[in-house]
């Protein structure tokens, strides 16, 4: 880690990989160097914030040389207010990785065992407990990150490894050979400033729409091709007449998933009375496109955080300590916001091309609700009441957190971001979609093998084999619940794009 940006790649690799941090020579050397400018303020008899002074609307209050220690210790005790459901592990090591990515720029005042404090606790995998509830994203991430910097210090709990117990964090620092942190000066303030916890959930959530927009394209082209419906309107001149990047690459996709389909061909010819189908299906690329290009954009304004150097004050490149306004959380919360509509419209017309399945007057010829005996069977009816309670859901969260400011420290933080929460609840939806997909593809899968002896695409039948393995074809109503969460194993794994691409090569 030097002092440049971390990739997507990088917080991935970490948070969920357990990749090793190392930091630079470079980055060693301008964490130092800008530490010697903390400690020359620290004697000076006028006040200078975060160093001899209190915090928040207690800025005013000077401190003696003799509790600047403790006020360092009593900042990150008592900004560990977190409260509700445990926060994910993976979230929590990109909240680490980024903070340390933070002070690796030396912009930030801390001594460099701080920083290696930081790499060492990534690389033993110790993970500090965090709670849901407690970040209003500004000043940036406060409780949150004040409950990593108290497991640095030896105090709170953590867990060790991708399934530990939760056990104290200075028995797991003992174990690891880690010297539990004595904050200075300045440095408690740096480990708490940051956007780190909504900016890791934006990258983690970037990565699995990536993957989700693919399957998106996949369960679609199921849907397409086993509805009878037509592709004509997928092909690449028509998409070029609106030049949207996302929706080409959708098309492409979708062209690419019903190359070769039997089941297609059977209905190419002069009798075939299918003008044009419903908008779930003709639309498709136009909806996950679009979520696409909201994608981009969002990944745009996290490239542009993860190059941030996120802190209050700050020291500059001139060797000046400021105050500044960059820890608040607006750019970072819109995006994550946007993603949840997206979210939210991707499963809605997800689910709108699922019912056409069961619903005899749209089906062209399907059983009703695909059931083996309809009246004596129900087949996926309630499955798809699954989906439509997701898809319901997910309207609910994709209402913005961003608008929705509450003031704090007696109003001198009179303006905040709710970015924390905006990311949590995209993280929410993200698994919602994640499962009306999988809802789609296993009924999509049905419906494919109902209309033997015609077969479909090569590619679409990978995935219909592949889902075979875990989930049987059609036949008799059998226990529904636990073939959904293997399609949604399917799904989360990335094997049912997997299996797809080993026909078409890789999708975009």
């Amino acid at each position: 880690m030097g002092t440049g940006p971390l990739s997507f790649a990088d917080v991935v690799a970490v948070a969920r990989g357990y990749a090793v941090v190392e930091l630079s020579a470079e980055a060693e050397q301008e964490i130092t160097a800008s530490r010697k400018v903390i400690e020359a303020l620290a004697g000076d008899d006028q006040p200078h914030y975060g160093v001899s002074t209190g915090f928040g609307a207690l800025a005013t209050r000077h401190i003696p040389v003799e509790l600047r220690a403790q006020l360092q210790r009593s900042l990150i005790r008592s900004h560990a207010a977190g409260s509700g459901p445990e926060v994910e592990t993976e979230v929590v090591r990109a909240m680490l990785l980024l903070r340390l990515s933070t002070l690796a720029t030396g912009r930030t005042g801390v001594r460099l065992q701080v920083a290696r404090t930081y790499a060492a606790m990534l690389n033993a995998r110790i993970t500090p407990v965090v709670r849901e509830y407690g970040s209003l994203g500004c000043s940036g991430d406060l409780a949150p990150l004040a409950h990593c910097a108290l497991a640095a210090t030896g105090e709170g709990t953590v867990r060790v490894g991708p399934a530990g117990n939760e056990v104290p964090a200075r028995e797991a620092l003992d174990n690891a050979g880690i010297e539990p942190l004595v904050l200075a000066e300045k440095e408690g303030l740096a480990l708490i400033n940051g956007t780190d916890g909504m900016l890791g959930m934006l990258v983690l959530a970037g990565a699995d729409l990536h993957s989700l927009l693919k399957t998106a394209d996949l369960t679609a082209a199921m849907s397409v091709e086993a509805q009878l419906g037509t592709d004509a309107v997928f092909a690449a001149d028509l998409q070029k007449l609106r030049p949207h990047p996302g929706q080409a690459a959708s098309a492409a996709n979708l062209r690419a998933l019903l190359a070769n389909s039997a089941i297609m061909e059977s209905h190419r010819g002069p009798d075939c009375t299918r003008v044009q189908d419903a908008y779930s299906l003709r639309c498709s690329p136009q909806v996950h496109g679009a979520a696409r290009d909201t994608l981009s954009h969002a990944e745009a304004v996290a490239e542009r955080e993860l190059a941030s150097a996120i802190d209050n004050p700050v020291v500059t490149i001139d060797g000046r300590v400021e105050s500044n306004g960059n820890f608040h959380g607006a750019p970072v919360a819109y995006a994550a916001d946007f993603l949840a509509i997206v979210v939210a419209d991707l499963a809605s017309i997800a689910e709108r091309r699922t019912d056409r399945f069961l619903d005899v007057a749209r089906s062209r010829g399907l059983p009703a609700f695909l059931a083996n005996d309809p009246g004596v069977d129900s087949g996926h009816m309630i499955a798809q009441y699954t989906q439509a309670a997701i898809v319901s859901e997910l309207k609910r969260l994709a209402a913005p957190a961003s608008v929705d400011s509450i003031p704090s420290s007696a109003m001198q933080e009179d303006h905040v971001s709710m970015g924390w929460s905006a990311a949590r609840k995209l993280r929410r939806a993200i698994d919602g979609l994640r499962r009306v997909l999988a809802i789609e593809l296993l009924t999509g899968a049905r419906a494919l093998d109902l209309r033997a002896p015609l077969s479909p695409a090569p590619a679409t039948a990978a995935v219909v084999a592949g889902l075979r393995d875990h989930v049987p074809g059609p036949g008799s109503d059998r226990f529904l619940a636990p073939e959904i969460e293997a399609a949604v194993d399917y799904v989360a794994s990335g094997a049912a794009v997997r299996a797809a691409e080993t026909v078409t090569g890789p999708l975009q």
